[in-house]
Parts: C-alpha cells; structure tokens; sequence
C-alpha cells in the first residue's frame, strides 16, 4: 500500500494517509495523491461526500491500526535534504501543499476530516477547510511552526486570525498544544467523537444515503459527543497579553507578571526564534483581514524568504528555518542558534521584507487561486 489509499465506498470516496511511522506527515507525493483524488472526485456524480483519516502505528497483528496520529505537519526532513542539495521540489512542495489547503477549503463536496491523534502544521491544512472536523479524546493540536524557525502556514494566518479574541496569536507564537475540547471552544473543530467508535462511525457513513438532505447531520449527531467545548483556562490573561503591538512588548509584560501562566509562557517565547516570532505575529495581524486566497499568496511569500533571506544575505543553511530544523530534528540537540538571538534585538527592516513578494502578480504561483 503507498503512502495514500483511496477508495469509494457507498457514496464516499475515502482517504487514507498511510505513513504511520512518521505519524503521516506529508511528503510531496502525498500532496499530489490527495489532490488528485479530490479532484476526480469533485466532478464524479457517484461521489457525494469525502472522508479523510490517518493510520496508526500498530493494529492487529503488527498491521497499522485503522485510527492513529491523523497527520504531524509536513516532511521536515525533507525540507533540509531539499535545501542542502538544491532540490528545486521544495518550491514545489509548498505550492503545490497551499493550492490543496485552498483546494480543501473550497471543496464543493462534503469533506470530513477524522483529526484523531496527533494534528499539527501539515495536519491542520488538510483539515481546517472541511465540513466537519472531528476531534477524540486522543487528539493533540497544535500549529509549532515557530519551534523550528518557519511560520504557521498552510493557510495558518487565515484560520488561527479567526479563533476568538487574541487566541489566534497565541497558538501561533507559542505553538502550545491544545485540547479536543479546546479546539472546539477556539472554533479548530466541531464535534468529539470516542476514538473507540471511530471504526463504526467510518464505517456508517459509507452507508449513507446523501440524497437525504439529514443524513449526515444525523450521522454527526449519532455519534459526536454533546457539550464538548471548552475555552484555555487562561484565556483571559491570552486576550490581554497577546493584543501587544510588538512581540519584544508582549515578552515585557509576560515577565513583568505574577502569574505562573505569564512566566512559562515568557519562557516558551524565548525558546522560539526571535525573527520568525515577529513575522508571525504581523503575519496574523495581517489575515485577519484577508482571503484565504491572499493569505496563502502571502504565505508563499513568507516561506520562500524562510529558507532564502535575501534582505539578510542568509540562505538555506543559514536561515532560522534550516537551523530550527536542524537543531529538532537533524542533531537534535535542542539548542538552535537564532539569529538575531533575543527579540529585542529584531528591527522592522528585517521583518518588513518577508512579506514583499519575490514574484510580480502575473508569474505568481499561486495567482490562479480565487
């Protein structure tokens, strides 16, 4: 089986991302998978809804388990092999993975997303456009992008500038993982299903005759669990923090506060890299005024300066993006070298050029998205 099964059953035509041991994280091939699939399905009358789920690890006897981690993000490794040897399938990637986020967002079907397990990056973008988003007791959400010196992208600045208040600049400089519940609360999902009944609930939906305008609501209803949301119990003290006009004065006040919330959070945001910090949060300022479409313009935008910071003169290895993802997940020493190394240290010349475009309108990548 590759790394993406598909099949039509009953009415559905069902996904199924089948890269278990890197808890389904999205490589190029996968990207072009899905989006072929969802494209022949879009203009097949026999289709008239689509499922998405993730394997995993271990099931009966050995096999994948039918439910797991739904995906981790994108092929981070992949990304530093990539830059290291000039692989131009790295602009691929990133134009080819946001123009499937828009494709997912606007999908004229319904498509449902089952985010048991681990969602994350990647994860988000395949999941955040559908109909309806499950969550499980197991789920962990989060966008942490800002670990490894990159952004929350994949139309990140578009859904997160939408979560109530100022949650939406928290989860994307901080990348703090969320509840089920909270990702309901916050607007990142809409129902809590019981993993336990995952198998059945995949399993009746192919059953399903969506000639009946009810049948899927009924469905949803059969098995989503009532009263499941939630708001972080420090949202309060989110909405204050995070309405700071800079990230330099957002970490001032963290640390000029009392509370234990305050002063981890100040800790968390002084790990991330400083620059990518900033971009981000002007990043999500910017959206919350924007299309989808413009946002992942931006973004692509965004990215490309990531691993090649031309206003800097830094490039692959020596941008934030490849030394973040060197230190998590190549030597994995934990101990990136940002540079500039402390916030207060980052000026508006070296922020203000991530969201100049390096193409004009007309040869864009993405100009074609509407």
């Amino acid at each position: 089986m590759s790394d993406i099964h598909t099949e039509i059953r009953g009415q559905v035509g069902l996904i199924t991302l089948n890269r278990p041991r890197a808890l389904n994280a999205l490589s190029l091939p996968m990207i072009r998978d899905l989006a072929a699939a969802l494209m022949a399905w879009r203009d097949d009358p026999a289709v008239r809804a689509v499922a998405i789920r993730g394997t995993g690890k271990t099931g009966p006897a050995g096999s994948p388990a039918p439910f797991g981690a739904f995906c981790a993000g994108g092929d981070i490794r992949f990304f530093h092999q990539a830059v290291l040897r000039g692989d131009a399938e790295l602009e691929d990637f990133f134009t080819e993975e946001y123009s499937l986020n828009h494709l997912i967002h606007h999908y004229p079907k319904p498509y449902i997303a089952f985010m048991d397990g681990i969602v994350m990056g990647g994860g988000m973008g395949i999941s955040q456009g559908a109909r309806l988003r499950i969550v499980t007791e197991r789920t962990k959400m989060a966008m942490p992008e800002t670990h490894i010196g990159l952004f929350p992208d994949v139309g990140g600045g578009y859904f997160l500038s939408r979560c109530p208040g100022r949650s939406g600049e928290w989860l994307a400089l901080t990348g703090d993982m969320i509840s089920p519940q909270e990702a309901i609360g916050l607007g990142l999902a809409d129902g809590l299903m019981d993993s336990g009944r995952l198998p059945e609930a995949w399993e009746a939906l192919t059953q399903l005759d969506f000639a009946n305008a009810n049948a899927l609501s009924s469905w949803f209803a059969t098995y989503s669990i009532a009263d499941s949301a939630k708001q972080p119990e420090a949202m309060a003290e989110i909405d204050h923090f995070f309405a700071a006009d800079s990230v330099a004065a957002l970490i001032e006040q963290l640390e000029a506060a009392s509370s234990e919330w305050a002063q981890t959070t100040a800790t968390v945001l002084r790990q991330r890299s400083p620059l990518l910090l900033q971009v981000t949060l002007e990043q999500i300022r910017r959206a919350r005024t924007m299309s989808l479409a413009d946002d992942l313009r931006m973004e692509r935008d965004m990215v490309r300066h990531c691993f090649n910071a031309r206003h800097l003169d830094r490039f692959g290895p020596a941008t934030d993006t490849m030394e973040g993802i060197r230190a998590l997940a190549v030597d994995k020493d934990h101990h990136p070298r940002w540079k500039p190394a402390r916030i207060e240290e980052v000026t508006p010349d070296q922020v203000a050029p991530f969201f100049e475009s390096p193409w004009p309108v007309h040869a864009h990548p993405l100009r074609a998205l509407s």
